[in-house]
């Protein structure tokens, strides 16, 4: 690292510790923004809506391919409180704010069987949140008694970012990144497997690190974690090359859409989301602009804007702090819907945060 990177982390960091713009609040409150700002934001969040707004969005969807209109539906709310659709977080940052719960329930130190059966006694009452592919094969898996790692390695969508997202709450509240990197691939292998887990630890350990030495560049935690001889590895290591010139979030997201995956369905592989994310929070940090520009940046690559945008904000939040984010967007963020975890509507991502492992 630098000199003058080094020196604009410090201030950074030292600024928003001072002024109690902790690390902690900042990964969770990067992540929430993030995820307000993708686009799938707002139909993960119509999922509060009555089924039959969803299905004639689908019905004007295939009137404007068939009639050659350009026009192109966007969820709505006709007669309904049009309250879901508004700005604000969906289904990652639920899917952390759920994985605080457990983590405040497990208090600390937990096992790999502590972890394992949160998911288990969760699926078992019911209470598990809606979650991406890898999630319902693994809660399907866990419902015929098969047990972890093997709903994660059978399972076909063991390659995607839902336990990295999760692992962004698991660095928040882990003070140790060898802890935090363990509890991860705890976590992850119940729904993942390869790239998967391997991008889950590579987040939670860059995570707690740049929040115990906000000094610290993303990448370095980053890469121990991603061999190069893995696709999310080569992946990473591409994405941070690609914009090491780059001036801005801005100025890299060009440069960035030259390895977008346009070819699979979904846009949530580990291995496309998280070398997104990282070279992103890179130049946003190495540049000491605002971290919003990171999240805002993420968002103007449609196919990964489903987590990318949140991942980004995570990493770069760590390391700024809460306070460096727009106090507009911290208003309308922090608080959940309970689009995809009911049982969180109205709960506070930041309140969650209270009590974690290193304040014992």
């Amino acid at each position: 690292m630098t000199d003058d990177h080094r020196s604009v982390l410090q201030s950074e960091g030292h600024g928003a510790r001072s002024a109690g713009r902790n690390g902690r609040d900042g990964a969770l409150l990067g992540l929430a923004i993030g995820d307000a700002a993708g686009w799938p934001a707002r139909q993960h969040r119509s999922q509060l809506l009555p089924s039959w707004t969803r299905r004639l969005r689908r019905e004007l969807d295939t009137f404007a391919e068939t009639q050659s209109v350009t026009s192109l539906p966007v969820a709505f709310a006709l007669n309904q409180d049009p309250g879901p659709l508004r700005f604000g977080p969906s289904d990652d940052a639920e899917w952390a704010a759920w994985t605080l719960t457990w983590l405040r329930a497990a208090g600390p130190g937990p096992t790999r069987d502590d972890v394992h059966a949160a998911w288990i006694d969760a699926v078992a009452a019911g209470r598990l949140p809606r979650g991406r592919i890898s999630v319902a094969t693994a809660a399907d898996a866990l419902r015929r008694g098969a047990r972890p790692p093997r709903t994660g390695y059978e399972n076909p969508h063991h390659f995607d970012d839902a336990a990295a997202v999760r692992a962004v709450a698991i660095g928040a509240w882990f003070p140790s990144p060898d802890e935090a990197a363990e509890v991860a691939q705890w976590d992850a292998e119940v729904t993942n497997a390869g790239d998967g887990v391997l991008a889950a630890r590579a987040v939670a350990r860059t995570i707690a690190r740049t929040i115990a030495t906000p000094t610290d560049l993303p990448r370095d935690a980053l890469l121990a974690e991603l061999p190069e001889a893995t696709l999310i590895g080569r992946n990473v290591r591409r994405a941070l090359t690609a914009v090491d010139g780059a001036g801005s979030p801005a100025e890299a997201v060009p440069l960035l859409d030259e390895m977008v995956d346009r070819v699979y369905s979904y846009g949530t592989a580990a291995a496309q989301t998280v070398a997104v994310a990282a070279a992103l929070a890179e130049v946003s940090i190495r540049c000491g602009g605002p971290p919003i520009e990171a999240v805002t940046a993420a968002a103007c690559l449609p196919s990964l804007a489903d987590s990318a945008p949140g991942l980004a904000g995570a990493l770069v939040g760590a390391v700024r702090g809460a306070g460096a984010f727009p106090e507009s967007w911290t208003g309308r963020c922090r608080v959940l819907a309970g689009c995809c975890a009911p049982e969180l509507a109205g709960a506070d991502v930041m309140e969650l945060m209270k009590g974690h492992v290193g304040e014992h």
